[in-house]
């Protein structure tokens, strides 16, 4: 449920940036060239400028597999006078999600310097001395090294509405005194999402309103109908941004040679288009289930033995809770898109677990044996999915009927 106050969102989130940074002794902004950091690095500019805490520490780790609109927008805000650029151009590991055999990337690898992307940038750090070479690991490290011993907080532009896993994750519980919508990294470091009650239209209004520049790749998106849900600006071989491939040769031809170069399975996505993406419909004719068939995919197909031992030990895990044929049948599916994705950091498993429909099954059948006023209130406020209800009904009349 939201409950709407009297600020608009724009005021509260300047509240909420001038509250971090009151309370931390160094804020640091991440940025990735997209509208929703753009957003939130002029927000804290204005906020700086008022509190005399000029220049902002902004935050970008470069996963060298970049649109060059994304790498243009970069340097403008990296070398801003206001701005502090923690600008990331060093070894990285990084998911290849357009390839089965080459599983990973090695941004920036010294090896492969005539085959980078694009090339680095002398403000750029470029020497990986924070102990892990993985790229979602690489924020809690980085603030850990570059900020260490003090009092520190990172920034990011994450909206709950792009997401029911990010909702529910940033109104759930609190994280720093009162403040729900962040995560602890540390002793005195933690992640705060300052606009995550933020819309689509609130982002762009900002924009326009203040006549701040942006990364102009949304305007050739819009112009090729791609949808605002699908619209990605960031690295392009990721689970989330895939489908990027397919626009590039168009958009910007030079970077696609150089991706088409450097990326495996690159060149594969863009030939077979939207079918890269089509994930299978019905059960095989061959296979009985949708269980059965993914047992075959993770045996034949997932090539490391780590990644096949982690999908049975999830898949165990998850079937004591999807214990209805049509939920396991759910399941199952989502285990099946993982696979065909190779989508080893489970991002697709996570969301379809976050679903709001998914989230409240698992809520009911975490809570039995139900009592007859946990039935009421699920039965009253329609919370259980289509294929969970009908057990409902008949817990409650066999309820009813001891009664």
């Amino acid at each position: 449920m939201k409950i709407y106050l009297k600020e608009n969102v724009y005021e509260k989130a300047l509240e909420r940036i001038s509250y971090l940074y009151d309370e931390f002794e160094d804020v640091v902004v991440g940025y990735s060239g997209g509208k929703d950091s753009t957003v939130l690095v002029h927000l804290a500019l204005e906020v700086a400028r008022k509190k005399g805490r000029l220049p902002v520490n902004v935050m970008w780790i470069d996963q060298e597999a970049e649109w060059q609109s994304t790498v243009d927008m970069c340097i403008k805000i990296m070398t801003m006078p206001e701005v502090k650029p923690y600008w990331y151009q060093m070894p990285m590991v990084i998911t290849n999600n357009a390839s089965l055999i080459s599983r990973y990337n090695y941004c920036w690898d010294e090896k492969e310097k005539d085959k980078w992307i694009h090339p680095k940038h002398k403000l750029s750090i470029k020497e990986n001395i924070y102990g892990t070479d993985r790229f979602h690991q690489l924020f809690e490290k980085i603030l850990k090294v570059d900020f260490k011993d003090k009092k520190a907080c990172y920034i990011s532009g994450v909206r709950t509405e792009e997401s029911p896993k990010r909702h529910m994750t940033l109104t759930e519980a609190v994280t720093y005194k009162w403040i729900t919508w962040g995560k602890k990294l540390s002793k005195d470091q933690y992640t705060f999402y300052p606009i995550y009650d933020w819309s689509y239209n609130d982002i762009w209004k900002a924009i326009h309103d203040n006549g701040w520049q942006y990364n102009t790749l949304y305007d050739k998106m819009y112009q090729y109908g791609i949808p605002v849900r699908e619209m990605r600006v960031s690295n392009v071989h990721h689970e989330t941004s895939i489908q990027s491939l397919k626009l590039i040769q168009e958009i910007e031809p030079e970077t696609w040679e150089r991706i088409a170069n450097r990326i495996s399975g690159a060149n594969t996505v863009k030939k077979l288009g939207n079918d890269s993406f089509t994930s299978i419909k019905k059960v095989p004719f061959m296979f009985k289930d949708w269980e059965e068939y993914t047992l075959y995919l993770n045996e034949k197909l997932v090539d490391k033995e780590k990644n096949r031992a982690e999908i049975l030990k999830r898949i165990k895990k998850m079937e004591k809770i999807y214990i209805h044929d049509k939920a396991r049948d759910m399941m199952y599916k989502a285990f099946v898109k993982t696979i065909l994705s190779s989508d080893w950091d489970f991002t697709k498993l996570d969301n379809f677990e976050a679903t709001p429909e998914v989230y409240n099954y698992r809520k009911w059948v975490k809570k039995k044996p139900l009592l007859e006023q946990d039935i009421k209130f699920y039965l009253r406020n329609n919370l259980i999915p289509s294929y969970g209800k009908e057990e409902v009904i008949k817990e409650y009349e066999k309820i009813k009927k001891r009664n």
